[in-house]
């Protein structure tokens, strides 16, 4: 006779858990998930995303399109908050620009390499009195994809140049080449005419001010330890330097054109070009079957686009921000999402336990091109410290850009 009372006990004991946790989410959004389904969705409002904002460079955009979605869908979240991405590309030297002059305040900045990070490190120091990027925070700051420089050519014309595999003396060949009056004729080839070489504005596009820090750290016959003084004070360096790029009648502002342009003209516009490897890997089945064999030559000291994202060290970064930044970087870094980086858009992981050479891996499938999986046998370029690449840049802007 007293389950009656019992039942409206409980029923009370219900209600008010019900009610305490519809309070609870309203005001606490973790506890959204728990509240009764219906009901949530009817009169709960959805909690608001924490917004990572991220300046990006174009050479990964396809990439990231693809990825971005599956992470803002897998239910990340701070707190019971959503964590949403919002995207937007540009050159790796405008995005330096754009945070410097506060024309952008986002979360993440990245770049194609740490080369620009270096400058940034070194230019917001200078401006703010401490630096929006600290590189040695590693859980900040984090390369996510990797591919080195690379020259590709018409193997007739590399086979002539350079041979099987450039050596050490690859540059000093270049410069040679380019000079002589007698252009392939010099080689025994008349009717190639001039020798002609490309390479990206190294103001906009990073593979541009790769290519002219190797050839930098060739004429000065070392990979570390690059100084502004190095630049600014050796006549022989400037005059080398300066006869190279005077050869170059047009500076694409990004690798993706150059690779194409040179493509579709065929050696009539390049013989060889500075590109990335990744860049070479999407375009190498464009050629086939154009102008002869297109080939990948390594120069004889790699400097690698690493691709950093790295959190802003700056007031406008909420604390809760930072910890969606972390996470986002956490899910690139990631086996799955490395994977299509990879096999999908010829980058090399940053997870060295995926293997370059499995099957469907552009290292296998593009092998006969001249892509190498190992690369551990060519000396590292290192990148300079900001002082130096700033100098590199304005000596540039100064006396080549056009």
């Amino acid at each position: 006779m007293y389950t009656p009372r019992i039942n409206w006990i409980f029923l009370i004991f219900f209600g008010m858990a019900a009610i305490g946790v519809f309070v609870a989410a309203l005001l606490i959004p973790l506890f959204r998930a728990v509240a009764y389904a219906p009901l949530r969705e009817l009169l709960l409002p959805q909690p608001a995303p924490v917004i990572v904002t991220v300046l990006y460079s174009t050479e990964k955009q396809a990439w990231l399109e693809e990825v971005v979605p599956a992470f803002e869908q897998s239910g990340a979240n701070i707190n019971g908050h959503p964590v949403e991405i919002q995207m937007e590309k540009m050159g790796s030297w405008e995005i330096n620009t754009a945070v410097l002059d506060g024309n952008r305040q986002p979360v993440i900045v990245s770049p194609a390499s740490m080369l620009q990070i270096a400058a940034l490190q070194d230019e917001s120091t200078i401006q703010f009195g401490r630096s929006l990027v600290i590189p040695a925070d590693a859980i900040n700051c984090r390369p996510v994809l990797r591919t080195p420089l690379v020259l590709v050519a018409w193997k007739e014309r590399a086979d002539v140049l350079w041979g099987q595999q450039p050596g050490a003396s690859l540059w000093p060949n270049i410069h040679d080449a380019l000079v002589n009056p007698k252009g392939w004729a010099a080689f025994n080839q008349p009717d190639w005419g001039y020798v002609k070489f490309g390479h990206t504005d190294p103001l906009k596009s990073n593979s541009g001010f790769m290519t002219i820090l190797l050839m930098t750290y060739s004429y000065h016959d070392k990979t570390s330890g690059l100084t502004a003084a190095d630049i600014l004070n050796d006549n022989g360096y400037q005059k080398w330097f300066l006869e190279i790029e005077s050869s170059i009648g047009q500076f694409e502002h990004s690798t993706g054109p150059l690779m194409q342009k040179m493509i579709a003209y065929g050696p009539s516009t390049y013989d060889f070009v500075a590109v990335y490897e990744s860049t070479a890997i999407e375009q190498a089945e464009n050629a086939v079957g154009r102008y002869g064999e297109l080939r990948v030559y390594y120069p004889p000291a790699t400097l690698w686009s690493d691709h950093p994202f790295c959190v802003l060290n700056a007031d406008w970064v909420t604390l809760d921000q930072r910890k969606a930044a972390i996470l986002f970087l956490d899910y690139l870094t990631s086996q799955p999402v490395q994977e299509i980086a990879l096999l999908k858009y010829g980058y090399r992981p940053v997870d060295a336990s995926i293997s370059l050479e499995q099957p469907g891996s552009p290292f296998d499938r593009c092998a006969a091109n001249g892509f190498r999986a190992d690369l551990s046998f060519l000396p590292e370029a290192q990148v300079p410290p900001g002082s130096a690449l700033n100098t590199l840049r304005d000596f540039w802007a100064r006396n080549v850009s056009r």
